[in-house]
């Protein structure tokens, strides 16, 4: 049985639209089963990377400097972003702390995202971290897959590439 997913729009800033994907026929996308599991336990951490992903969203575009390259295979990124010496930090209780909570995304255009699922990262590789290489995996083949779907147009860009269309009924195989 093949694997499948759908494209479904998240929320879009004046720079960026967000997207996520809903596998086979579960009711959620991968980014808000995301933010559902963190939502709690990793209060912080998420909300360092939601607020990058409105700063980016609403003032610079996606930019690849916003996006650490964690893939080697495809184009699949993970936020937050890096931070001056290599480690991306936010603010608990006053003091500065090395957020390793990782979100894999899809930079398909500095106007449009694709965000995907993750985990704490406890590994200097994400393939070598039991919390997140599943998530990693997952979102490598599904970034060949929409890159695939770009290529075949199953998926297309809008006049100035700030939005994708395709079918409503359209399955992203992966």
């Amino acid at each position: 049985m093949n694997n499948f997913a759908h494209i479904k729009p998240l929320f879009k800033y004046n720079k960026v639209a967000y997207y996520s994907v809903v596998l086979n026929d579960n009711k959620e996308t991968l980014y808000e089963e995301f933010v559902k599991k963190h939502e709690l336990k990793n209060k912080n951490k998420l909300y360092h990377i939601l607020k990058w992903l409105q700063v980016i969203g609403k003032k610079y575009g996606a930019q690849n400097r916003f996006f650490r390259n964690e893939a080697f295979t495809a184009d699949t990124s993970a936020l937050p972003p890096v931070g001056k010496d290599k480690k991306p930090y936010y603010i608990e209780n006053g003091k500065k702390k090395n957020n390793t909570l990782r979100l894999y995304c899809l930079r398909a255009s500095e106007g449009v995202v694709f965000l995907f699922s993750g985990d704490i990262k406890t590994a200097n590789k994400a393939q070598d971290c039991p919390n997140v290489k599943p998530h990693f995996l997952l979102a490598n083949q599904l970034t060949k897959a929409i890159d695939e779907a770009f290529k075949n147009k199953d998926i297309i860009w809008n006049e100035d590439c700030t939005l994708i269309e395709c079918d409503n009924n359209f399955k992203l195989y992966y």
